[in-house]
């Protein structure tokens, strides 16, 4: 799998997913470097990479279903689900909305996600775990278990550490040092 993941370290500099400034997370931490895992998991072959390294961790796990957060975990699970069904090996897809809809079935989770499913649930970065969290609270509220959690990017802002604080099974493909150095961990 490490050929994969630097690949993917490999195109995220290609493709300018990695990027150097003054930024504002969605934790609301300040950051000198930006990734954006969409600028990845929306590109060809970026999609395709991201299937081909997430979905042993997904199988090794046992999980009948990938799911997480939207916006960023959107592409990351229907490039696992699609990589899923062409390997014969499928797995559901589901994502979780910040806020139930207000209208219609009033869903928190689109997909077909059955309750008693194992489940794995994926996000683009891990900061504080904020994110992943919420997703994982979603999937356990609709009765399924937890098996998985991953992250293309750990930002090593102690996401990691709470999750496990938790009692989940995290990993993450790459880690980034406070510089933004990004190596590969997968």
């Amino acid at each position: 799998m490490s050929e994969t993941v630097d690949r993917l370290l490999q195109l995220a500099l290609e493709r300018g997913a990695l990027k150097y400034g003054e930024f504002t997370l969605s934790s609301g931490k300040k950051s000198t470097y930006y990734f954006d895992g969409r600028l990845l998991s929306l590109d060809p072959e970026g999609a395709y990479l991201i299937g081909k390294a997430l979905l042993p961790l997904v199988s090794q796990a046992n999980a009948q279903a990938v799911g997480g957060p939207t916006l960023g975990a959107d592409p990351i699970v229907t490039a696992v689900a699609l990589t899923s069904y062409l390997e014969s090996n499928p797995v559901t897809a589901f994502i979780v909305r910040k806020e139930a809809k207000a209208h219609g079935m009033g869903h928190g989770i689109e997909g077909s996600l059955e309750s008693g499913s194992r489940v794995a649930i994926v996000d683009d970065t891990c900061t504080t775990g904020g994110s992943l969290i919420q997703a994982i609270e979603a999937a356990e509220a609709n009765g399924c278990t937890v098996v998985k959690v991953m992250a293309l990017l750990d930002r090593c802002e102690g996401g990691t550490e709470e999750l496990q604080r938790r009692g989940y099974n995290f990993t993450a493909l790459m880690a980034a040092n406070s510089e933004g150095t990004i190596e590969v961990l997968a």
